[in-house]
């Protein structure tokens, strides 16, 4: 109950997001209904029923991150002081931030399963009779217990990760360097190794008949993915510590600074962005430029693209209002407007200079296999 108030008495901003997770996890919870739908409609291909649902992992994923990202954005905004007042400590902000996790997502299912019905004819009216009507199921008895565990799969871990997000113990030193960025090289490294020696393979089917690959390509985009999610933030502090070298002035210290401030949190944003474009060059690729996508192809891509912008998003509201204090001492000083927009500027121009590159590289490993 005191999650739903603090989630009801958000500002606007703070509900605009809140209302994003609840439009991502109805838009998840279709997806994952359309596959239960089909797997009725067409029991005798049970592989193919199995391969839909392994393809909802993805956007189920990222929904699972924006919800963790906004409720671990919304606790963090309120004064420390004030929650120790009323007797709330670390534990029950944690609770409270992975319980608002879990009540958007909730209630994005379950507006997923009313429209799912509704499609289906159960609620009045006529089923669905589109070009995706196929995996609706229509006619064939709805398993509740199959339903209801697909839809309490992405509140569940909302919870679990927003929870994990609260309860990381915050850095040393603010400013410090990431520790992944080995790692993350390392993985991107490997599962580019994987993409290109993989061999052509038919065992796992894409969607909208881009073809089939096989598990070790799937695999390798997996891992590169993970690896760039992963080296993320040890990239952006990379970034911020050579803008800073050799006798900086005021721009380049306070750009290659306030990168250096802000790697941990928007590093892995940049890292999902930056996955989440090298995927659209590959499946781009894998297309051949003329193929049209199906419906719900376009559908997941969609939400995938927004749920991923919105990650981004969030991180930097989180950056620039972890920053506001230190660009309120910055205007004391009598630092000018012009200075402060051109350390932002300059801050988006190193990080698109540096991500641009490697991304399109990485997109051009990842399209080797589908080319060969």
């Amino acid at each position: 109950m005191l999650s739903w108030r603090m989630v009801r008495g958000a500002r606007l901003g703070a509900m605009g997001r809140w209302f994003t997770v609840v439009a991502a996890a109805a838009g998840t919870g279709l997806l994952l209904l359309s596959a239960l739908g089909w797997a009725l409609g067409h029991p005798q291909t049970g592989a193919g029923a199995g391969v839909r649902l392994m393809w909802c992992l993805l956007p189920a994923a990222v929904t699972v991150q924006l919800a963790a990202a906004v409720g671990r954005a919304q606790p963090l905004g309120w004064p420390g002081s004030g929650l120790a007042a009323i007797g709330l400590g670390r534990s029950a902000t944690v609770l409270i931030g992975a319980a608002s996790a879990a009540l958007a997502c909730a209630i994005g299912s379950g507006l997923a399963l009313l429209s799912f019905l509704y499609l289906r004819g159960v609620l009045g009216g006529v089923p669905y009779a589109g070009s995706a009507s196929e995996v609706l199921g229509a006619g064939h008895r709805l398993p509740v217990a199959g339903a209801a565990t697909l839809l309490a799969a992405v509140p569940l871990a909302a919870a679990g990760v927003a929870a994990a997000r609260l309860w990381q113990p915050r850095p040393a030193r603010p400013g410090s360097a990431p520790a992944g960025l080995p790692w993350g090289v390392a993985l991107t490294a490997v599962g580019l190794a994987v993409q290109v020696s993989a061999p052509r393979g038919d065992a796992l089917r894409l969607p909208s008949g881009l073809g089939s690959v096989s598990p070790a390509t799937a695999a390798g985009w997996a891992l590169a993915s993970v690896g760039m999610v992963v080296a993320g933030p040890g990239l952006v502090y990379l970034c911020g510590r050579l803008l800073a070298l050799h006798r900086p002035g005021a721009l380049r210290l306070l750009s290659g600074r306030a990168l250096q401030q802000e790697a941990r949190r928007v590093g892995r944003p940049l890292g999902l962005l930056c996955a989440t474009a090298t995927a659209a060059v590959a499946a781009y690729g894998l297309s051949g430029g003329g193929h049209r996508f199906g419906p719900l192809t376009t559908f997941a891509a969609g939400l995938i693209a927004v749920c991923v912008l919105a990650i981004a998003g969030t991180a930097m509201l989180e950056a620039r209002s972890a920053r506001a204090r230190s660009t309120a001492a910055l205007r004391d000083l009598g630092a000018s407007p012009a200075l402060l927009r051109g350390a932002v500027a300059l801050r988006a121009g190193v990080l698109l200079a540096v991500a641009v590159p490697l991304t399109a590289l990485i997109a051009g490993f990842a399209t080797v296999p589908a080319n060969r």
